[in-house]
């Protein structure tokens, strides 16, 4: 059966008996590749509860049922797995690391511009997430500012009252206010710490909250977002 050149959706045939059976295979296909969305870049099995259209990218370590398949695309569909190759300059968003990507042979994380080559994907990246904020003197964030990051700055905004304390300051365990203080623990209260200059960080690193006049009593919900910039490595 032939098939078309970019996407290789199953072409109908003259006189073809069952024709919905290719239709609806095509259009299976296109609904998985179209806005393409996939769930990871990094897992190496095929998961057993993978859900209709899902579809991941198989890393170089690949194994079991995805052995073999390394580079392509796996679409779960019909009860199994169909791979299909991406071409350079594909885009597709990667569901457990909320990153933007390019395909340059291997899926590599952008930013809004274009990139011809890896090297030149510098992502200008965001990192949101919820924060509960424990009990105690500080609590520090389960999400961090990845390895090897150029922080800009953090921006947040309480979500529902932080008590216990008058108010907080946010940073990183080096420096507890980096990013403020004296910030407010009521509902709609924000923050914008910015960076005086471009902050680089060696390692994964929470944010950590330290309370301010008195101590957290473990209630309170904040929205946190860690901006920062991401060098692309060349080929």
């Amino acid at each position: 059966m032939s098939e078309t050149t970019r996407l290789n959706l199953p072409l109908l045939a003259p006189s073809q008996a069952q024709k919905h059976v290719t239709v609806n295979e095509a259009l299976l296909r296109l609904d998985a590749l179209t806005q393409l969305i996939l769930v990871s870049r990094s897992r190496n099995d095929a998961p057993a509860d993978a859900l209709e259209g899902q579809c991941f990218a198989v890393p170089d370590n690949a194994v079991d049922e995805w052995s073999g398949q390394e580079g392509q695309i796996a679409i779960f569909t019909g009860g199994g797995w169909e791979y299909l190759r991406p071409a350079r300059g594909w885009r597709a968003w990667i569901e457990d690391e909320d990153v933007l990507a390019t395909y340059l042979d291997t899926w590599e994380a952008v930013s809004g511009g274009e990139a011809a080559s890896p090297a030149n994907g510098n992502a200008l990246q965001t990192i949101e997430f919820d924060h509960v904020v424990e009990a105690g003197d500080s609590s520090a964030t389960t999400k961090a500012i990845p390895d090897g990051a150029i922080v800009l700055g953090v921006t947040g905004r309480v979500k529902e009252l932080i008590g216990g304390a008058q108010s907080f300051a946010i940073g990183v365990m080096a420096s507890p206010d980096r990013y403020g203080s004296g910030i407010g623990v009521h509902a709609g209260s924000w923050l914008r710490g910015l960076t005086s200059t471009p902050q680089a960080y060696w390692g994964d690193t929470p944010l950590l909250l330290t309370a301010e006049g008195g101590a957290f009593d473990g209630t309170g919900l904040i929205r946190l977002a860690i901006h920062f910039f991401e060098l692309g490595l060349p080929e």
